[in-house]
């Protein structure tokens, strides 16, 4: 009977044991993370993050080492999401268009397909991967501290960065990117130099996603709460007794609509930080009272501050390619390899079939350059409506299976040069907002661009790549969509032998690097406080001027880690002085 009794309570002891292993993995294996419902109706905290992304993951498991951290995310959880989780199925949240997706996709003012995160890991949970540094120019003109950027670099590394397996395709690009002198070859590297080199990625030798979620890891769990789907809508501020307005907490919602209120604690250093991305950090500032004045009053937003440059400045790199279908097969493979130019353009490659499906035919497609993921280069942007959208997404059903092997050789404008801004449509933080880039409006853009496509096609050119290209296809054939091309993926034009500067402005997509509008300088100052107001930053990359290195990914997950241990330092010496 003592027996019976005892395996009774062992066998309880264990389903609860495998039942609370199970809820952790659910959440990465974080019991620190929760449902926004399981949050208190107030509570205080030292610091009060808003958006659990790139940047504000590292931020967050720093502070956390020594005081307390509330995160609110507005997205869901990117762990066991097979959307994210694996290279494989690459695109297939970006081709979600569920109110509940990980990716909220949005069209810019000039026509251009693009996507926002909505997911804790941000950005990470969802692109191709490719991790690379920023370039030494850069980190001196943002007046980092070198050391601590490269320690903070390497704390990122040691969880999200691995060297990607190069296969026949990849070292094809690699070798014409040689070939055609975009030299000297500089190997595998992190680091940003001119040349050709092969980059890290965030995904492992499995396949597996490594996002800036994972960098929870080095959290104090005593010290952090993170809340899911708790989109905030408002930072709060307190003007009376104070020189000027000070940020006191936030409001925000849970998933069932409740109002929660998250103050800071008393005390000259606690603040709230915005790390909202360069579309929600300048629109929940506007939505808190932070911009032009006029946009403000024009919805109904009392005006804490008139400041208005909060939204303006805001770049999106433009991204233009070529398909090249191949006579033989090739790998799946996201960006490994880059051709880092003098004269502002990277160029770098993509290959492969059947991103995040099966294989049957009525599932095939282009991988990165889907437009299932609104990557539409088939009609100028401004005709790139839903409808047509749709018609593109149906024809690939009836393509043949030769139209899908091969890849594309892409071109990325450094900068850029070109500038628009943001605007609120509603007071809703979970609608978009209107946001213009003006892609090619300077001139120096789209020479740039050019100069890219003529690289492109010596690329496609070469002797390097011969082996993966239809000897009776010319580039022209490519470009100018002419019949015997096994699959017409470029926009139709009325003059067959159109300008490469035409090609440039029809074929323009988006790389998913938009940055701006809350720029150092101008919104923010050099620590990342927003001037004018106190207790209140915005650490993201809305406050890059130019999208670091051939992807920012790395640079805002450092960044986050960087501006968490500066904070730290500088809190430790005040309360040195003073005590």
């Amino acid at each position: 009977m003592g027996s019976s009794r005892w395996w009774r309570k062992m066998a309880t002891g264990l389903s609860a044991l495998l039942l609370c292993l199970r809820f952790c993995f659910g959440r990465g294996g974080f019991p620190f993370i929760h449902q926004s419902t399981a949050a208190p109706m107030v509570s205080y905290y030292d610091y009060i993050i808003v958006g659990g992304g790139t940047a504000g993951c590292p931020l967050a498991a720093t502070l956390s080492q020594t005081y307390s951290v509330l995160v609110l995310e507005r997205g869901g959880s990117p762990f066991r999401n097979p959307n994210i989780t694996h290279l494989s199925r690459f695109g297939a949240a970006l081709s979600d268009l569920s109110p509940k997706s990980p990716s909220q996709r949005f069209v810019s003012e000039d026509g251009v397909i693009n996507a926002r995160a909505r997911v804790l890991g941000g950005g990470t949970s969802l692109n191709a991967g490719f991790y690379t540094r920023a370039g030494s120019p850069y980190i001196a003109k943002a007046g980092w501290d070198a050391k601590l950027v490269n320690e903070s670099y390497r704390w990122v590394e040691k969880v999200v960065a691995f060297q990607p397996p190069l296969r026949q395709w990849q070292s094809a690009v690699r070798n014409s990117l040689l070939e055609i002198g975009i030299r000297p070859y500089n190997g595998y590297t992190l680091d940003h130099l001119y040349g050709t080199k092969v980059g890290g990625t965030i995904f492992d030798g499995y396949g597996r996603r490594h996002t800036s979620a994972h960098l929870l890891r080095y959290a104090n769990p005593s010290g952090i709460t993170v809340f899911l789907h708790a989109p905030v809508q408002k930072i709060l501020f307190t003007t009376e007794g104070k020189p000027r307005p000070t940020a006191d907490g936030v409001i925000f919602t849970d998933a069932s609509g409740l109002n929660h209120w998250a103050y800071l604690r008393r005390g000259p250093n606690s603040e709230v930080i915005v790390c909202s991305g360069a579309l929600g950090s300048p629109q929940l500032l506007m939505l808190s009272g932070l911009g032009p004045k006029r946009h403000l009053q024009a919805h109904n937003i009392s005006v804490v501050l008139d400041q208005p440059l909060v939204g303006q400045g805001m770049s999106d790199n433009p991204m233009n390619a070529v398909f090249v279908p191949s006579p033989r097969p090739v790998e799946v493979s996201l960006i490994q390899v880059v051709g880092i130019t003098h004269n502002g353009s990277y160029i770098e490659g993509a290959s492969g079939e059947n991103f995040g499906t099966d294989q049957t035919q009525s599932t095939r497609d282009f991988g990165m350059f889907s437009p299932k993921i609104g990557q539409f280069s088939t009609l100028p942007p401004k005709q790139r409506t839903q409808k047509a959208l749709d018609r593109a997404i149906q024809a690939m059903r009836f393509l043949p299976r030769s139209a899908f092997v091969g890849g594309f050789i892409l071109e990325k404008i450094m900068g850029p040069l070109s500038r628009g801004h943001l605007q609120l449509r509603t007071k809703n933080p979970n609608d978009n907002p209107a946001v213009t880039f003006n892609y090619f409006k300077d001139r120096g853009d789209l020479e740039r661009c050019v100069q890219g496509i003529k690289m492109i096609e010596k690329v496609i050119e070469s002797r390097s790549f011969s082996r993966f290209r239809y000897n009776y296809l010319p580039i022209s054939s490519l470009l100018n969509m002419t019949a015997n091309a096994p699959v017409n993926m470029l926009p139709k034009h009325a003059n067959a032998s159109r300008s490469l500067e035409q090609f440039c402005r029809d074929t323009v997509m988006t790389i998913w690097h938009y940055h701006g509008g809350c720029h150092v300088g101008k919104v923010v100052d050099r620590d990342y406080k927003v001037i004018g107001v106190d207790a209140l930053r915005v650490i993201d990359g809305s406050t890059f001027d130019y999208s670091p290195g051939t992807n920012p990914q790395a640079t805002v997950m450092m960044l986050g880690r960087y501006m968490g241990v500066k904070m730290l330092r500088e809190r430790y010496a005040k309360n040195e002085t003073y005590s």
